[in-house]
């Protein structure tokens, strides 16, 4: 399963070489979170290495069209334009395409409807994995609205997000990216925060402190004693979670 596909524009990384490198030319499945080119500027590289992809997860309501509605004012990145492209191809359950299943792992999704909502953040597909037991919650881009949206109309939202162990922060962990229910209403503790970023842009970003006082941390990452509670790729690097006699470990 492959979540989202960015790339590095400065050192060249992209996820379509790197797959190919890794021995990996089939995708069961591609989750695309939000239809932002920073999510999607990697997609034209599965194709470049012949990365084939089996089955597309995304929020059912946007279609391609409504993909370049959206993205009429900024435009479409190379990498958005290739996506809109794949879609014409895959549905939420293409016919005669039964969904993937892996070992040990639970998946369900949430997303809200358009055109309750216009705006890319607030359509991001939210994933809860389940994995041998511990929950990870990658709610894509979603701003603070549809977040409350979500939790006012879906009770199985509600139930999964009090019991959710590590939680990717929304929006690269930008300010509107936070919901203050989630935690003090709906009972959400994660172990752990990540934010996925390469460097603050914003004064939006300085939401470390905030996410670290909803959380009960982590001990001994990477050095014995350490207690985190938030963990970025801006300075922590690549995150590697495993699993093994009950436990998840992060290295």
């Amino acid at each position: 399963m492959l979540i989202d596909c960015g790339h590095n524009s400065t050192t060249g990384w992209n996820v379509g070489s790197h797959l190919r490198n890794l021995g990996v030319s089939y995708l069961e499945q591609f989750v695309i979170t939000n239809y932002d080119e920073d999510h999607a500027s990697g997609h034209p590289y599965l194709a470049q290495n012949s990365v084939n992809v089996a089955w597309m997860l995304r929020n059912p309501t946007v279609s391609a069209q409504v993909v370049k509605t959206l993205k009429t004012d900024d435009g479409m990145g190379k990498g958005i334009d290739s996506l809109v492209s794949a879609l014409g191809h895959f549905t939420l359950t293409p016919s005669q395409v039964v969904p993937p299943e892996f070992p040990n792992v639970f998946i369900e999704w949430f997303w809200n409807p358009y055109p309750y909502f216009t705006d890319e953040n607030n359509l991001s597909l939210v994933l809860h994995l389940k994995i041998h037991g511990f929950s990870f919650l990658f709610p894509g881009d979603l701003e603070c609205a549809g977040f409350r949206h979500m939790l006012k109309t879906n009770q199985r939202f509600r139930e999964v997000v009090c019991g959710i162990h590590i939680l990717v922060a929304s929006h690269h962990g930008r300010e509107n990216g936070i919901c203050p229910e989630m935690f003090d209403v709906w009972g959400c503790r994660p172990r752990l925060v990540v934010i996925s970023d390469d460097y603050k842009q914003y004064d939006t970003q300085e939401t470390v402190q905030y996410y670290a006082s909803k959380c009960s941390g982590i001990s001994d990452f990477r050095r014995p004693g350490n207690v985190r509670r938030v963990l970025t790729t801006r300075y922590d690097g690549e995150l590697i979670f495993t699993f093994a006699s009950g436990n998840c470990y992060v290295s």
